[in-house]
């Protein structure tokens, strides 16, 4: 394993000077903030995600006011950000914190872990961005910065391997508030800098340390890397279902959800799905509503 210790001074130093001003990286903001950031930022881009965000935190400003609220509300708060079952996964985890951990977001990463829909990533998030601590967070951004540089590969492979966990590991600062930082400062390079499709490696600060570079970027040849479609899919179906829904606060006849899409299969799959997955409840006169 290489040592990287003579790029922390150079990453952090153009972090610094480059990175985004984001509302949820304020010193001000709470775990809580930070949470509701990384949930709503998994698979969305920035943009969309501030406005929500920023609404979010106006009504919710703590876990216990979320709990306090039903999770249709979450559902109908979280608009078009996409992937639904989030909201639903963010209010259940304000639950836990409201009932188990006195209505703060926990520090640690078992009890992070416990929490309803909380992955390795978000865990390791809130610790490393809320809490300041020495935490492995590996992102789609940081995974691909660490492949090129360390590995002299385009891309990471699809899902996280042990060696690479063990090597993102030994590459990380062993101080809290330097491997917070080199963390942050990693995911940035990825989202600004090392991008997916167009690098800009004459401005990157590590460029010179780079084995992807010097081996002239080859492309990529390892396991196939799935891309999302959107248009035609269920997911597009559920979204269409779930707005109109949304866009009301009394419940919604059969009959306004049966005219937003064409394909009666489809649709009806689609909105089985929604009920399935909590995210509507159908109610005895057959009309739908958001989950109380």
């Amino acid at each position: 394993m290489p040592d990287l210790s003579p790029l922390h001074p150079p990453l952090t130093t153009w972090y610094r000077h480059n990175a985004r001003t984001l509302p949820w990286r304020n010193p001000d903001c709470d775990a809580w903030a930070v949470l509701v950031s990384e949930i709503m930022l998994q698979q969305t881009p920035v943009q969309r995600v501030v406005p929500v965000w920023q609404s979010w935190l106006e009504r919710w400003p703590s876990p216990t006011a979320l709990a306090a609220d039903s999770p249709g509300e979450a559902v109908r708060m979280w608009g078009k950000l996409g992937y639904p079952r989030r909201a639903l996964r963010l209010h259940a985890a304000a639950v836990e914190c409201d009932s188990r951990f006195a209505g703060h977001v926990p520090d640690n990463y078992g009890d992070l872990r416990s929490l309803p829909g909380i992955g390795d990533y978000t865990a390791a998030a809130v610790l490393a961005f809320a809490y300041g601590k020495r935490a492995l967070v590996l992102d789609t951004n940081v995974r691909r910065v660490l492949a090129r540089v360390l590995d002299g590969t385009e891309f990471a492979r699809p899902s996280v391997t042990t060696a690479e966990r063990d090597r993102a590991e030994a590459v990380l600062p062993d101080n809290d508030t330097a491997a917070a930082l080199w963390s942050i400062a990693l995911m940035e390079l990825g989202a600004l800098v090392c991008t997916s499709s167009s690098p800009t490696c004459d401005m990157c600060p590590v460029a010179a340390n780079c084995r992807w570079l010097a081996a002239g970027k080859p492309s990529y040849d390892g396991p196939a890397r799935t891309v999302q479609r959107f248009a035609g899919t269920d997911r597009q179906v559920r979204g269409r279902l779930l707005d109109v829904v949304r866009g009301t606060d009394s419940a919604v006849p059969k009959s306004a959800l049966d005219i937003v899409w064409p394909d009666a299969v489809q649709r009806e799959r689609a909105l089985d799905s929604l009920v399935s997955d909590g995210l509507l409840d159908p109610l005895p006169d057959g009309t739908y509503a958001l989950p109380k």
